[in-house]
């Protein structure tokens, strides 16, 4: 306020100095006016200053509530972010242990899983034991013990073929089949006829409107089952009497793709027939050279069930079946010991433990076939040209539990 007065004053001086002075400057009236405007002007002033002064103790109040504000806003930021960040760690904690469940929960399925696989294998194993022992019911539980001796019935220049009986019935004829990619089949009255070249009437000769392959032909109920030449899996069933093709199927698994035996080079499906019906030997790709026996029905020529066995074809010549086992015969080299070395029974009442060292009378060369005859309980076999018979030594086996 001192300080307005004196520019108040110091205006007074300041407009007397340099304005000329009035003619009427002694007028009381005039300089009682002046003095009035001062005061006005001195008022108005003061109203300001105290209206300044006001603004500035309610900007202060203000701003102290403003820092008071964005003291308590931090004080929320902070209490909010500790929130957010305690939030954050129990959803993390929460998705742990989700996750976790989730472990628990598959690890509960692949156990379930497992434990259903497990059981179904065991049901399926089950199923299939009782489908073998069902197959396989007839009354046979004889066993091989050793070859007795052979008998040379004749000899001829094929080094390779077949020949046999019919294993069911009560029919004398025999079968002569030469080589081991042919169409013509000799029949034979009876043994005899066979082994007398000049017994009369002399053999019948068939001419099948297909060529096997291979020697493992079979007769089984007045039919000649076959592998067709120029297939690898078909197998032909003939009517001998009507000469016309029966019937016909393709064996799976890629049989027909491998030589079955090691030892006959001609032979990629080996037929057979025992007590339980007729078989199909075979190999194939993608089961390291192990057999493969295969239970056909021979009424439909639909397969009835199939093993891999552990007998594989490497040095093997020949096999056989007798009472629904499957007896291989090896020969290291192709020249002897011939001998069974594998045997595989799909029932298991039997194993190679059970047998004795089983084998051959020596021969210079492998066989080219030997089969089993159910009814004769002999060995026909073919060796070098050769048609030999092997008589058995058979013993009873342990009655499946």
């Amino acid at each position: 306020m001192l300080a307005f007065r004196q520019a108040s004053a110091f205006l007074v001086l300041f407009l007397a100095a340099v304005l000329p002075p009035p003619p009427c400057a002694q007028d009381p009236a005039v300089v009682h006016y002046v003095y009035q405007r001062f005061q006005v002007l001195e008022q108005g002033l003061q109203k300001c200053t105290q209206a300044t002064r006001a603004y500035i103790q309610d900007f202060r109040e203000f701003s102290k509530n403003i820092s008071v504000m964005l003291g308590r806003c931090l004080t929320y930021t902070s209490e909010f972010k500790s929130a957010v960040n305690n939030l954050a760690l129990r959803v993390e904690h929460a998705q742990r242990e989700v996750d976790y469940l989730e472990y628990l929960r598959e690890a509960d399925m692949c156990i379930e899983s497992e434990d259903k696989m497990l059981a179904e294998k065991l049901v399926q194993e089950a199923e299939d034991e009782k489908k073998i022992r069902t197959l396989l019911n007839a009354s046979c539980d004889n066993m091989l013990m050793g070859i007795k001796s052979l008998k040379i019935v004749k000899k001829t220049m094929d080094r390779d073929g077949s020949w046999m009986k019919d294993a069911v019935g009560n029919s004398p004829k025999v079968y002569f089949l030469t080589g081991s990619r042919n169409n013509t089949v000799w029949e034979f009255a009876n043994m005899r006829a066979l082994m007398e070249d000049s017994t009369k009437p002399g053999p019948r000769k068939l001419i099948l409107t297909h060529s096997w392959q291979g020697t493992g032909q079979v007769i089984y109920k007045g039919f000649l089952f076959f592998h067709n030449q120029g297939t690898p899996n078909e197998i032909i069933k003939y009517n001998l009497q009507k000469r016309t093709v029966e019937d016909r199927m393709l064996l799976p698994g890629g049989a027909g793709r491998a030589l079955v035996y090691q030892h006959s080079p001609s032979t990629y499906i080996d037929l057979a027939v025992d007590e339980y019906g007729l078989w199909a030997i075979h190999s194939g790709p993608g089961i390291h050279g192990h057999l493969v026996l295969t239970k056909i029905e021979p009424g439909t020529l639909g397969m009835e069930h199939s093993w891999v066995t552990p007998c594989k074809s490497q040095d093997a010549e020949a096999a056989f079946l007798l009472c629904g086992v499957l007896y291989v015969v090896y020969s290291f080299g192709g020249h002897g010991p011939h001998r069974i070395t594998c045997v595989y029974d799909p029932r298991g009442t039997i194993t190679e433990e059970d047998l004795p060292n089983l084998f051959f009378p020596k021969r210079p060369r492998s066989h080219s076939m030997i089969h089993y005859n159910a009814r004769d309980k002999q060995l026909y076999a073919w060796n070098d040209g050769n048609q030999i018979i092997y008589k058995l030594q058979i013993k009873r086996k342990q009655p499946l539990k």
